[in-house]
């Protein structure tokens, strides 16, 4: 087909991420891929004119920009889309229209933005420094089918290198809807999977202090295998933005949390990091 031909490997990367994490916004896009939103924009209007990305306002937030998700030529290259957001098990769509009504109308829609904006904060400090990458980038269905024995759910998983250090960490991002409780029965799945896989930090990114701070109190003298880390929405992933809940002495950067790629036992822990970069 002659639009596919017009597809530049930078258009690539933004359908894979599409396929892979459903929705990003005219400002992730332009933060993660672009020099400026001016030029993201133009892009993405010839992208939307070959329908290689469909989109539609949003209203999560009310600045009226746009939110992007596959359109059909997007779908012709990523057949095997992720494609509810809300029902891993649905059918599969007869369309990117029906796809896209799905992600317009899914009670996930917000967090699903807020979880992405933290690896397109990372995404967009890699490319200003040398020897920092995100090595890994997976989405909530992605996670949860990899490390299924374990019964985790993460928001999202990734793994990120800075020089010689490589952090794995999953991503559970609190929006403060959820009781203290519900937030500290997901972390059960976590000690199962230290146990044969592996031992990668938790970051519990929350909307406010206060909610750090309870959650700190709901975790001191509680003992986890898995490195639990706690941080808000508006600091900057990268930096120094993490406590320890069992260190809560100065925040840390994302890189120096502890972080262990688990045995090498490809029946226990068959999505051991290697070294290989392998976002989607």
């Amino acid at each position: 087909m002659e639009h596919l031909r017009r597809l530049t490997l930078r258009d690539r990367q933004l359908l894979a991420w599409l396929a892979e994490h459903y929705v990003l916004s005219t400002d992730q896009i332009a933060e993660a891929l672009f020099t400026s939103r001016r030029s993201a924009r133009l892009r993405l209007a010839t992208l939307h004119g070959i329908e290689a990305v469909s989109r539609f306002v949003d209203i999560t937030t009310g600045d009226g920009q746009y939110l992007y998700a596959l359109g059909p030529l997007g779908m012709l290259v990523h057949p095997t889309a992720y494609n509810d957001p809300d029902r891993p098990d649905a059918r599969p769509p007869r369309s990117s229209i029906e796809r896209t009504e799905r992600i317009v109308g899914s009670r996930k829609l917000a967090h699903l933005l807020g979880t992405n904006q933290l690896f397109v904060d990372l995404v967009a400090h890699a490319r200003g420094h040398q020897n920092v990458r995100l090595a890994r980038w997976w989405s909530e269905q992605h996670a949860t089918a990899a490390y299924a024995i374990a019964g985790i759910r993460p928001d999202a998983h990734g793994v990120w290198c800075v020089g010689d250090r490589e952090v794995g960490f999953f991503l559970e991002h609190d929006n403060g809807t959820e009781s203290l409780a519900v937030v500290l029965r997901k972390l059960r799945g976590y000690e199962r999977l230290a146990q044969f896989g592996p031992r990668y930090p938790v970051l519990l990114r929350v909307p406010s202090r206060r909610r750090e701070a309870n959650l700190q109190r709901a975790l001191a003298g509680v003992p986890t295998v898995m490195p639990i880390a706690t941080g808000l929405h508006d600091e900057h992933p990268a930096g120094p933005a993490w406590t320890l809940a069992s260190d809560t002495g100065p925040r840390r950067w994302l890189h120096e949390l502890p972080s262990d790629h688990g045995p090498h036992h490809t029946a226990t822990n068959p999505h051991r990091y290697t070294g290989d970069s392998d976002i989607s």
